[in-house]
């Protein structure tokens, strides 16, 4: 066993014997999603040293990496190898890394297109609030009780275990990538998404701001060159920048409020009537709202609810608001079950989810 490993052991033993919650930290790019940890002193566990890429055999579209290697790195890898992560995974650091894209289970503009994080995800290794090693998916072993484990740490924001490996599905490279412009307004766009969706198209990501809308084709020349011909537009010059801008938050918009709010709701949602700019992605799925604190948040969270959705602070002032969506009574005993199966110390994050855990 690896010696990093062992001490992640000790710390977790030691922190279930002292009754110190553990704040799992791997290169902190994602330190402002999610809650505060919930108690005032707590031990950091740092994974970013636990690096490398364990297995990658680019035949078999399977790449298998520890929690601490940087995204850019295992990103790196795949790209010579002419792959990549289909979900298009948002760094917000140079040190992004693996363990951290999987604990908060953020994808980018290719996620309605391709599928999320967990789509992806085949199996982890990870210790348990015992300190136990366990494996999950993948070649390893089947999932247990029920559970498909390898989703169900995907966007738990180390609230289960310290991930220690993860095993992921890649794609190749498209061979052509261009991306259109059009102008019109957002109910316009709304309808033009939504029926794009029905049709045979490959369309890799979407983005309508300010009365223009964004339509990126990837895939095979032929396909994309008549799907540019169908679509219409002006094909867009720097397309590879503006899309690492929206999926990096280095676009404008998303510094316009002192809150930033993701609603995910019905991609046939009508445009929603509520103040401050709004940005949408993935067909109309995805609304980011820029507002201020004066917008109340259960304002916020009865659109998206009225939308068969919910709404999440994803960033900015936090203070007075909670920032996941709230659960229902049911949903909230089974996380806890689920935590109290894991972590029966709550030593793993407390409060980084909701503040019961």
């Amino acid at each position: 066993m690896p010696k990093a490993v062992e001490h992640f052991i000790h710390t977790i033993n030691a922190a279930v014997k002292n009754k110190r919650p553990l704040y799992i930290r791997g290169g902190n790019s994602k330190y402002f999603y999610g809650g505060q940890l919930t108690s005032q002193t707590y031990e950091i566990l740092d994974a970013a040293a636990y690096s490398s890429i364990v297995n990658y055999e680019p035949s078999e579209l399977i790449i298998t990496a520890r929690a601490g290697t940087r995204l850019s790195d295992l990103e790196a890898v795949l790209s010579e190898h002419h792959q990549m992560l289909a979900f298009e995974p948002p760094h917000f650091d140079e040190n992004a890394t693996l363990g951290g894209c999987i604990a908060t289970g953020l994808s980018g503009p290719r996620r309605a297109y391709t599928g999320a994080v967990r789509d992806f995800v085949l199996g982890v290794r990870m210790l348990d609030g015992k300190g136990d090693d366990l494996h999950f998916g993948g070649q390893v072993m089947k999932n247990v009780a029920g559970y498909d484990v390898s989703r169900l740490v995907t966007g738990a924001m180390g609230t289960l275990g310290v991930l220690l490996e993860v095993s992921l599905k890649v794609l190749p490279l498209p061979s052509m990538e261009i991306t259109l412009g059009m102008q019109m307004t957002e109910p316009e766009a709304i309808d033009k998404m939504h029926h794009w969706a029905s049709k045979p198209l490959p369309i890799s990501a979407t983005c309508f701001y300010n009365d223009h809308l964004f339509v990126r084709l990837s895939g095979a020349e032929s396909a994309v060159h008549a799907a540019r011909l169908k679509l219409g537009g002006e094909e867009m010059k720097q397309a590879k920048s503006f899309w690492q801008s929206i999926r990096e938050h280095t676009h404008p918009f998303f510094h316009s409020g002192t809150r930033l709010w993701r609603l995910s709701l019905k991609s046939s949602t009508p445009k929603l009537s509520l103040p401050g700019e709004q940005l949408l992605e993935w067909g109309g799925a995805l609304r980011w709202l820029a507002s201020d604190e004066n917008l109340n948040e259960n304002t916020i969270r009865a659109q998206a609810e009225a939308a068969g959705g919910h709404a999440t602070l994803f960033s900015g002032n936090k203070s007075s608001a909670q920032i996941f969506h709230p659960l229902t009574s049911y949903m909230m005993a089974l996380h806890k079950r689920l935590k109290q199966k894991f972590d029966p110390a709550g030593i793993f994050n407390p409060g980084r989810m909701y503040p019961e855990y």
